[in-house]
């Protein structure tokens, strides 16, 4: 799921900003267009260091250089029959939606075992068995990633539940601590 990648980026840059501080502008530029970026593969998480800056080239007619910047960065892809932790975010009758990480996987009420049933007279409304088992907006569910679907700057995932160790989880520090970060 996570993985460190050596990438590439080309960013044009005005003269005003041409000076001793260039080097150090195109690392800040950098970070600001590529982090939490998603380009249809994977979702760039953060970038670690530029490894390379090349001598800028200047483009005619504009006054503009161009910079081509090598970088490593951590990159989440997500893998189809990967199983992976996620906070659900919405419940309704067709389904349940849940984030992992930056990454939206919907898990449909087919792929939700027989015995979790729809409660919509429940407040908030939920899956639950009745017993111990409720999925409602905030649990923690572990999901098996069964298809992932791409745009041009966005993926998706279809997950389930319906398996052996799947479903509602004890609570995690590591992934409430995620959790309350993305509500600030």
């Amino acid at each position: 799921m996570f993985f460190l990648h050596e990438l590439e980026r080309t960013i044009t840059l005005h003269p005003s900003f041409f000076g001793p501080r260039t080097k150090e502008y195109l690392s800040t530029r950098l970070l600001e267009d590529v982090e939490g970026t998603c380009n249809g593969q994977y979702y760039v998480i953060v970038v670690l260091d530029t490894f390379h800056i090349s001598e800028g080239r200047i483009i005619p007619g504009s006054g503009y250089a161009e910079y081509t910047i090598q970088y490593r960065a951590v990159v989440c892809r997500p893998f189809k029959g990967e199983t992976v932790d996620a906070i659900v975010s919405s419940v309704n009758p067709m389904g349940v939606f849940a984030d992992v990480g930056p990454l939206p996987v919907f898990v449909s009420n087919h792929l939700i075992p027989s015995e979790i049933k729809w409660d919509p007279n429940a407040t908030p409304p939920q899956y639950t068995d009745n017993r111990d088992q409720v999925i409602e907006k905030g649990t923690h569910l572990r999901i098996k990633i069964i298809g992932t679907r791409s745009d041009v700057a966005n993926m998706f995932a279809i997950g389930s539940i319906k398996e052996d160790f799947l479903g509602s989880v004890p609570f995690n520090p590591i992934l409430a601590d995620a959790d309350a970060r993305r509500t600030l």
